[in-house]
């Protein structure tokens, strides 16, 4: 089943006196539940704009993305984020943590839109997956006075609070060290795989690209399965 899928995408930004610039080129990308989607490219090649097209945080040029069967372009501002928060959980590179907010409330910054239990258990809720990430002793720290790796775990724990059908990951592990990394990898698999989600990484590391099932690498804002044409150093 095709969670979202992109058809033709592109993205230009125009520049002033210079030509315009071309960061995705015609892209194609079916995504589907329970797929695990890595994508890897050097830096600049459109990464994580590719990655904020598909969590509908950006717009394409020209191309049309369908959530579902529906084309987004279809939708109002108001149901697009709707969707977004209802169906995409987004972990960050640069974290984008709540200053002012304890790591609980940060988690539970998304269960503030859920309904039924799930709002009405939202403190609970976001501390059994703050544990689950090994935060269970921090759940009134303050982002600052939390570590790098400490603000990843926490942000990871916030995209996957709602059990979001559609994980979008910007470097899940680029603060952690590797046996976190390896944990907090084997979490997105298992929150993905029992909930029929698909995840999405981004990712320089190769170990972690290699725990994905379909592989591609973005070139010059191409996007091409991973093998074909030249090598890409991330």
């Amino acid at each position: 089943m095709s969670l979202v899928r992109l058809e033709g995408v592109t993205r230009t930004i125009p520049l002033p006196d210079a030509p315009p610039l071309t960061i995705l080129t015609g892209v194609d990308l079916d995504v589907n539940a329970g797929d695990h989607i890595s994508i890897v490219g050097r830096s600049g090649s459109g990464k994580s704009t590719l990655l904020n097209i598909l969590g509908l945080l950006d717009a394409p040029t020209t191309g049309r993305i369908l959530l579902g069967d529906t084309d987004v372009s279809t939708l109002s501002a108001a149901a697009r984020d709707r969707a977004r928060g209802r169906d995409i959980g987004f972990i960050f590179q640069q974290f984008n943590l709540l200053s002012g907010r304890s790591a609980l409330e940060n988690v539970m910054t998304p269960l503030l839109y859920a309904s039924g239990r799930q709002f009405w258990r939202r403190s609970a809720i976001a501390a059994e997956m703050l544990d689950r990430v090994g935060l269970g002793h921090r759940l009134t720290a303050m982002p600052e006075k939390l570590s790098g790796g400490e603000q990843q775990r926490v942000a990871i724990a916030r995209a996957l609070v709602r059990s979001p059908r559609i994980i979008l990951a910007d470097e899940p592990t680029g603060a952690l060290d590797v046996e976190t990394g390896e944990t907090v990898m084997g979490l997105l698999d298992e929150v993905a795989r029992t909930a029929g989600s698909a995840l999405v990484t981004i990712t320089h590391d190769p170990h972690v690209a290699a725990l994905a099932e379909r592989h591609y690498r973005l070139d010059h804002g191409v996007l091409l399965p991973a093998g074909s044409g030249a090598e890409v150093t991330a």
